[in-house]
């Protein structure tokens, strides 16, 4: 999906007369820490409110790409930081949320756009996670949780 939408906005952006270019940045929630999915080091972000109560991702790696060829490339990189690990479903089974954005800003840096996508690690039932060691018993509770949270503010909506 990502990568159509992708597609799109690169074709947009090309015949834009304002010089539109497209940035990718990439994070991961995993318990209740979120970590930069580009940077090298997978360094841990601080999450804050500006005074438009807007959350803001202090310190997120965010870099231009020029076409979804490249955009493909920040993705694997960044897939490849996520933690994961073997549950009795899977073999490699996310263990955390990933969230992509692309976003779209003229050569002064104005925003004129953002697309998040979201892939959220999957839920686990008991029984799938009963042979397995503590932590994954822990995530798999934690991530349960945070998917009931994501439901009730859907619900909201």
């Amino acid at each position: 999906l990502y990568l159509l939408a992708a597609d799109d906005m690169f074709r947009l952006c090309d015949n834009h007369p304002d010089g539109i270019g497209i940035f990718v940045s990439m994070m991961e929630i995993y318990g209740d820490e979120v970590f930069d999915l580009l940077s090298r080091e997978k360094k841990k972000l601080v999450p804050r409110e500006d005074a438009k109560k807007k959350v803001q991702i202090a310190g997120l790696t965010e870099f231009a790409v020029r076409s979804s060829e490249e955009l493909m490339m920040a993705i694997e990189e960044g897939s490849q930081l996520r933690s994961t690990s073997t549950t009795g479903m899977n073999e490699q089974s996310s263990r955390s949320h990933a969230i992509l954005q692309m976003t779209l800003r003229n050569p002064r840096g104005k925003l004129h756009g953002q697309m998040s996508f979201i892939d959220l690690a999957g839920s686990e039932k008991g029984s799938d996670t009963a042979e397995n060691e503590k932590k994954t018993r822990m995530e798999g509770a934690e991530i349960n949780k945070s998917l009931l949270a994501l439901k009730e503010c859907i619900r909201s909506m």
